[in-house]
C-alpha cells in the first residue's frame, strides 16, 4: 500500500507580517542597497538585545568573523585558539588574515572547548581565543575569560549559533572584546544572508566601520584612508532583520519548548539529548542527540530520511580536513563526538504533531 511520506525539514525560518511591510517600504522609498534607515534601526535593536554598545551589520557571518579579526589587528603568524569541532567558517576567517589556527579539543558534555586542553595549547605566539558557542550552548565563559586575562589574550566570541544564549545571566557576546553573529537562512533569526559584529570598545568599533566600507574617510568625500572592504549589509536585509528581531523572544521560547519535548520523550533510549549546562541558557539553535553507539548514527539518519524526516550530522573536526591537517594531530573527543551526533528538526514553527512523528520514528528505530 502506498502513502505519502511526511516531509519534515531540518529548519525553516519564522516569517512575520512586518518582514513584508518593511521590505515593501524599502522598495517604495528606493533605498534598497547599503544606505537607508533600516540598517541603523537593525543595528540599534541588536545592540539593545545583546547589551552591546556598538553593532555593525555586515553581509554574512563569515565576513563578520573576518572583519572582527582585522578590527582587533590580528597579524600574520599570530596563533588563534579555536575549537576543531565547529563549522569551518571561523577557521577559514583565521586563515584569511594570515594567522594560524591552533585546534582545541571538545568537552564531551557541552560540546564546547575543553578548558584544560585550551590552556595547554597556549604559546608565546598565541594572540586570541575564538570561542565558538556550538549549536547554541555556551561554554564556561568565566573560565575562558580568566585564561584570556591570565595570558593577555583577546577573546572573540562566535555567537553565530547562539543568539539569545546566556552564561551566568549575561548574554553571550558580552564576555569578549568582540563578538560575531550570523543571519543565514537557518539561523535563529535570518536576513537571508547577513551577519553582525558587536563590541563595547570604541576603538575597535571605529576601525571595523572603516574597514567594512572601503576604508572611507569620515570627514572627506570619496577619500579612503586605509585598504578596506565592501562588507556592508543592504537596507532590504536589515529590514528583514529588524522584523525578525522583533519576534526573537517568541522564537527562542518556541525552540526551548521543542528542546524540552525531545528531552522528555527520548530519555530512555541509548542516546542523550544535548542539554543545557550549569549556569547557562541554551538557545537550542539546533536540537541534537548523541548516540551511545556511533555505528548506529548513519543507520538512524537513513531510517529517518525514509520517514521523510531531514537530519544533519554533527560537524566534522576541522583538524582532520586536508587544508588544516597536521601529521599525528589527535583530538580524541572531537573525533569521537562528531561520529555520534545528529541534529534534529528544531525550527520555531514546528508543529507538535511533527515532533511526535520524529520521536515515534526514533523510538521505532531502536525498538
Amino acid at each position: 500500500m502506498k502513502f505519502d511520506k511526511v516531509k519534515i525539514p531540518l529548519y525553516q525560518p519564522h516569517v512575520s507580517k512586518n518582514q513584508k511591510k518593511y521590505v515593501i517600504d524599502c522598495l517604495d522609498s528606493n533605498w534598497i542597497s547599503s544606505k537607508g534607515k533600516y540598517v541603523e534601526l537593525f543595528e540599534k535593536s541588536f545592540s539593545k538585545f545583546t547589551n552591546s554598545k556598538f553593532s555593525i551589520a555586515v553581509s554574512n557571518g563569515t565576513v563578520a568573523i573576518h572583519l572582527a579579526l582585522m578590527a582587533i589587528k590580528i597579524k600574520k603568524e599570530d596563533e588563534i585558539l579555536v575549537p576543531s569541532f565547529t563549522y569551518i567558517a571561523p577557521v577559514n576567517a583565521i586563515s584569511y588574515v594570515g594567522a594560524k589556527p591552533v585546534f582545541v579539543d571538545t568537552d564531551l558534555f557541552d560540546l564546547q572547548m575543553d578548558i584544560s586542553d585550551l590552556e595547554k595549547k597556549i604559546t608565546k605566539r598565541s594572540r586570541a581565543i575564538l570561542a565558538v558557542h556550538v549549536y547554541g550552548q555556551p561554554g564556561n565563559l568565566e573560565k575562558i575569560k580568566k585564561i584570556a586575562n591570565k595570558f593577555n589574550l583577546i577573546l572573540i566570541e562566535d555567537c553565530a549559533e547562539a543568539l539569545g544564549s546566556e552564561f551566568k545571566e549575561k548574554k553571550v557576546g558580552s564576555f569578549g572584546d568582540i563578538a560575531t553573529y550570523s543571519f543565514y537562512g537557518n539561523k535563529t533569526i535570518t536576513t537571508g544572508e547577513g551577519g553582525m559584529v558587536t563590541t563595547n570598545k570604541s576603538s575597535i568599533f571605529k576601525r571595523a566601520i572603516k574597514l567594512k566600507s572601503q576604508g572611507l574617510s569620515k570627514n572627506r568625500e570619496y577619500w579612503h584612508e586605509i585598504i578596506g572592504y565592501n562588507f556592508r549589509m543592504t537596507n532590504i536585509c536589515s529590514a528583514i532583520g529588524l522584523a525578525q528581531i522583533e519576534n526573537l523572544d517568541f522564537i527562542l521560547e518556541k525552540k526551548r519548548k521543542i528542546a524540552k519535548f525531545y528531552e522528555k520523550n527520548l530519555t530512555d533510549l541509548p542516546l542523550r539529548v544535548h542539554q543545557q549546562s550549569e549556569n547557562s541558557v541554551h538557545s537550542f539553535w539546533l536540537c541534537s542527540i548523541i548516540l551511545d553507539d556511533f555505528r548506529k548514527r548513519n543507520k538512524l539518519r537513513i531510517f529517518l530520511k525514509d520517514q521523510g524526516i531531514e537530519t544533519r550530522p554533527f560537524f566534522s573536526p576541522v583538524h582532520k580536513m586536508e587544508m588544516y591537517k597536521k601529521n599525528g594531530e589527535i583530538l580524541p573527543n572531537a573525533e569521537l563526538i562528531h561520529k555520534k551526533g545528529i541534529n534534529l528538526p528544531s525550527w520555531p514553527d514546528l508543529r507538535e504533531n511533527d515532533l511526535k512523528i520524529i520521536v515515534s520514528s526514533i523510538r521505532s528505530f531502536f525498538n
